[in-house]
């Protein structure tokens, strides 16, 4: 079973209430083989929300309290976004997870790359919370820009 994010399997649980569509991973969805998890909604927080970035950091850095993730309102949003990756880590030690797909660039699920924190779409090298926490269970995690079909077939079909 691998976890995915929401957002990319068509569900509407981005921050702005949309999704990410990812049409490969749609192709494949009905072989019952992924778990959607959304970090921030499981978390607490609501959908719509107000886009979040980690400051002075990055996910794993947030995991050891050493920075922050704010929302655009200036906003602490640290919890629910810790919240929401134990929540995730918890679900990954119930059912037999092999991989997760998560959402690049995101402050909870972003794989290679987030958002500096200065709410200006610039990006810089770094994993989100919910990433870095599964990286630390040592559980493969993809970005959708990393995954091809022969990937993904490897996932699912893995013996």
């Amino acid at each position: 079973m691998i976890l995915v994010s929401a957002c990319l399997l068509g569900i509407f649980s981005k921050y702005d209430g949309g999704s990410n569509l990812q049409p490969l991973l749609a192709k494949y969805s009905h072989r019952g083989q992924f778990l959607p998890v959304c970090p921030e909604q499981l978390g607490g927080l609501p959908t719509p929300r107000p886009p979040a970035e980690i400051i002075d950091g990055c996910g794993g850095d947030v995991l050891t309290g050493a920075c922050k993730v704010i929302n655009q309102a200036g906003e602490d949003m640290t919890r629910p976004f810790c919240r929401g990756a134990q929540e995730v880590a918890a679900l990954a030690a119930s059912f037999p997870i092999t991989a997760a797909i998560l959402k690049e660039r995101s402050p909870s699920c972003g794989v290679n790359q987030i958002y500096d924190g200065s709410f200006s779409h610039v990006v810089k090298k770094g994993q989100g919370v919910t990433a870095s926490r599964l990286k630390r269970l040592n559980i493969p995690v993809y970005s959708e820009e990393d995954i091809t079909e022969e990937l993904l077939c490897e996932l699912l079909f893995e013996k």
